[in-house]
């Protein structure tokens, strides 16, 4: 039997992406989806090649706007009977130099990839803890666990993320929630399209280094496999991975590879 059968699924960023690959996967694996995105139109479009579409619920959610959440929550909750887990996938990118991103790109993507995140996360906690079980996935990046240039505020929020995670793994341990941080590094995505320059714009290319990555659907396959087996952290993606290990080990070596990296 699936891990994941007849569990409830609550995607963020279900619109594109790894989101949407998750959604498929969930799916096929026999999960009830709760599909979460900004464009409702693109959430009925991947509904609708989901296996057993009829039983997936959408709910449009804009993590720059966190004030209803409560509410929000509270619905899903009634309507599905429940949440099994919490994928937290929405996120916004970055492709400008420190000295050119203006501050509104920073507060930008500080409320989407972890504010936003957080607020949805605090309001589901309360009703998992109560329930005493369940889980959260959060899609992080390798640039939370080590910086790229032309990322700074994107990496920034990216390391906050981890941070929070790490202590609510800490604080709830035992009450039978399981939080899982995924650090994704080259994946093929639309994420590079709606990455924000320095101005607010979006870049509408595909990085080089993304466009020769992981797909969406390796990637997703390998996040549900890690919080199967119950890991806390898990890496995916090529041999960019191992620059984890390669700061840990021998940062001065890290600091030179970085500063030559083609980041894009």
């Amino acid at each position: 039997m699936s891990f994941f059968k007849n569990k409830t699924v609550w995607i963020t960023g279900a619109s594109s992406g790894i989101g949407e690959a998750l959604a498929y996967e969930c799916a096929n694996e026999g999960a009830i989806l709760v599909l979460s995105a900004r464009r409702k139109e693109e959430l009925e479009r991947v509904r609708a090649q989901c296996r057993n579409s009829e039983q997936h619920k959408i709910v449009e959610l804009d993590l720059s706007d966190s004030a209803n959440y409560d509410v929000i929550v509270e619905q899903v909750w009634h309507d599905m009977s429940g949440v099994d887990l919490l994928i937290n996938n929405a996120g916004l990118s970055q492709r400008s130099l420190v000295m050119e991103t203006s501050m509104e790109v920073h507060r930008r993507i500080m409320e989407v990839n972890y504010f936003g995140t957080v607020a949805l996360t605090q309001a589901l906690l309360p009703h998992l803890l109560l329930q005493g079980k369940g889980g959260v996935i959060t899609v992080s990046s390798l640039v939370g666990k080590f910086t790229t240039p032309l990322r700074s505020a994107y990496s920034a929020s990216k390391h906050a993320i981890t941070a929070y995670m790490d202590s609510l793994r800490a604080e709830l341990h035992g009450k039978g929630i399981q939080f899982t941080t995924i650090y994704p590094g080259f994946i093929r995505t639309n994420l590079t399209y709606k990455a924000l320059l320095g101005d607010g714009t979006e870049q509408n290319t595909m990085d080089q280094a993304q466009e020769k990555g992981m797909s969406a659907e390796v990637c997703a396959k390998r996040i549900l496999k890690a919080y199967s087996k119950g890991n806390a952290e898990a890496y995916i993606g090529g041999r960019e991975t191992k620059a984890v290990l390669l700061k840990r080990l021998l940062p001065k070596v890290f600091a030179r590879v970085v500063r030559k990296a083609k980041v894009t």
